[in-house]
């Protein structure tokens, strides 16, 4: 039977929110089994909120959690290393409102994780296995999840920009594949579009270094470090968005421009609705293919 994980040992980082720019330190911690991730702001009390569906606060140009008045900002990115890398319970402490941006990729956070270790602990991991295939649109936005044994993406997006227009990107989320092919995406944003977002108080954490930053025609601070990085970058947030299911997934996820609020209401909508998926437990032979839940703490970085 495959068994949930945590790290094997506390790690920490700083660094800047990117739309607050507000400083913050942030302290990664192992939990008991069940536990799932829970955020905790040592700078109110130790306050807690969990990473799941009801806490979702605001979703749009990231994914907002709270509770009790109590917001934690842009989680997406580490919540997908923890899906990655395969930690199923851990607590994340913070002394500030929004998570470190760091490079704008979700690599930094599972070099951490990989530097603290994977521990098994004694209790099957429960796996929410999709039934029926569920799909939501909204304009020229699409996304769905059908029925599947494993966890796998096809995504699309298009921009209208030169060096971006139409790309597409599918992967099976298995064999550390989320590793090679997801991690080191980085989010991006336009020049042309810089003083309007400050201006809605967004993106006051935005740097050269932590993000792709997209010139009329070219990027500023290339090199690119995939071809396609900006799709990639989408399939990254939708992994993190979709850990707020609060279980690892079994189904195929297909979206086209569907971004933050599109995967979080996708979410919703599961949960809801007990009928269209059901809880799971796997042998340890079925492991590989069955989702990005592979210990992956041996492996070292990867660009």
């Amino acid at each position: 039977m495959i068994q949930e994980q945590t790290i094997r040992t506390a790690v920490e980082c700083s660094g800047v929110g990117l739309h607050s720019g507000a400083p913050v330190s942030m302290r990664i911690v192992p939990a008991p089994p069940g536990t799932g991730i829970v955020f905790r702001r040592t700078d109110l009390d130790g306050f807690e909120i969990e990473a799941i569906s009801r806490n979702v606060a605001r979703v749009s140009y990231a994914t907002s959690l709270m509770k009790k008045g109590v917001l934690i900002s842009t989680t997406e990115h580490l919540l997908s290393a923890f899906i990655g890398v395969g930690i199923d319970n851990a607590i994340v402490e913070l002394d500030n409102l929004e998570l470190p941006i760091l490079d704008g990729s979700a690599l930094p956070f599972v070099d951490l994780l990989q530097k603290a270790g994977i521990r098994k602990q004694r209790r099957p991991r429960k796996y929410l296995k999709i039934l029926q295939e569920v799909e939501m649109r909204e304009g020229n936005k699409f996304i769905s999840v059908q029925p599947a044994e494993s966890y796998s993406v096809s995504y699309a997006i298009n921009f209208p920009h030169p060096l971006i227009g139409k790309e597409t990107f599918q992967v099976e989320l298995s064999n550390g594949s989320y590793l090679r092919n997801i991690a080191a995406a980085r989010t991006f944003g336009s020049r042309a579009d810089e003083k309007a977002m400050r201006n809605m108080g967004l993106i006051r954490g935005a740097s050269r270094e932590n993000c792709i930053v997209l010139t009329r025609d070219g990027v500023e601070n290339g090199p690119l470090r995939f071809p396609d990085e900006f799709v990639r970058h989408k399939v990254l947030d939708l992994v993190g968005d979709l850990a707020l299911l609060g279980k690892p997934l079994l189904g195929r996820i297909v979206a086209d421009r569907a971004g933050h609020a599109m995967h979080t209401a996708l979410v919703s909508r599961i949960l809801r609705d007990k009928t269209l998926w059901e809880e799971v437990t796997l042998p340890e032979e079925n492991h590989a293919a069955a989702s990005s839940y592979s210990s992956q703490a041996a492996a070292g970085s990867l660009l």
